[in-house]
């Protein structure tokens, strides 16, 4: 994982590359405009595929900007992972506030090491996440959460699209979604069957992970990489560091 205080790598390389054009469109200077380019989704077809890894360097990367501040939101309800890999073991989070357990997003938001980047776990497992994430009052806490600082940029790590309801859900709240293609893994009609359910009125792009180089191409460290976003149509594929699936 990447940390703020870490040297120069091509981990951290890649992950500039891949938040440049994200940013771009928060600030509403990319090829195409939408709202809340602020709310971006991380997500994969099935599991295994690096989503979670890639939603926690995103943030991280994010993080190291000078002029912005994150939030990553585990938004994995049916199996948190994210809060888990940086240590945190907060029991309340997302789920306890869309239930009304607690009271405002402040109960829940827990503070890092890192100075500019919130996270917002979880929360306890409910029965019933999806209609919670499908509530009027999650639209209220997107509203808060993605308005509140103009600078913020909000990452959700979200559930595998072709396994759980809740990721379509939460797609629709979401200016921008990557998706995460886990390379000679993911079967090309598992990544259309998982756009189809992503709708056409955001910016998709498709970010190729573990994918490792043959004998005849070692650029650099060994990575290809390579950028595109569509809008309303299937995007090109990005290609990113080869790393352990989460």
């Amino acid at each position: 994982m990447l940390t703020p205080d870490a040297k120069r790598s091509q981990l951290a390389e890649e992950y500039r590359l891949i938040k440049r054009p994200l940013l771009m469109n928060v600030d509403k200077k990319g090829a195409d405009i939408v709202d809340n380019a602020n709310m971006i989704m991380v997500t994969s077809a099935l599991p295994g595929e690096g989503k979670t890894f890639s939603a926690i360097n995103l943030a991280m990367s994010i993080a190291m900007e000078r002029d912005r501040t994150v939030l990553l939101v585990d938004g994995d309800v049916a199996k948190p992972t994210a809060a888990k890999r940086l240590g945190i073991e907060a029991e309340l989070g997302l789920t306890d506030l869309l239930d009304g357990s607690c009271d405002s997003v402040a109960d829940v938001l827990v503070h890092t090491d890192v100075a500019n980047m919130r996270i917002l776990p979880a929360g306890r497992r409910h029965e019933r996440a999806t209609e919670l994430l499908a509530s009027e009052r999650m639209s209220m806490v997107m509203a808060e959460l993605s308005t509140r600082y103009s600078d913020r940029v909000v990452i959700f790590d979200s559930p595998p699209l072709l396994l759980a309801s809740e990721s379509a859900v939460l797609a629709e709240m979401m200016g921008q979604v990557i998706m995460v293609v886990a390379a000679e893994q993911t079967g090309q009609h598992a990544v259309n069957e998982g756009l189809a359910r992503l709708g056409e009125d955001k910016i998709i792009g498709l970010l190729l992970n573990k994918y490792r180089p043959g004998l005849g191409n070692r650029y650099g460290s060994g990575y290809r990489y390579g950028y595109g976003y569509g809008y309303g149509q299937a995007p090109t594929a990005d290609e990113s560091a080869a790393q352990p699936g989460v």
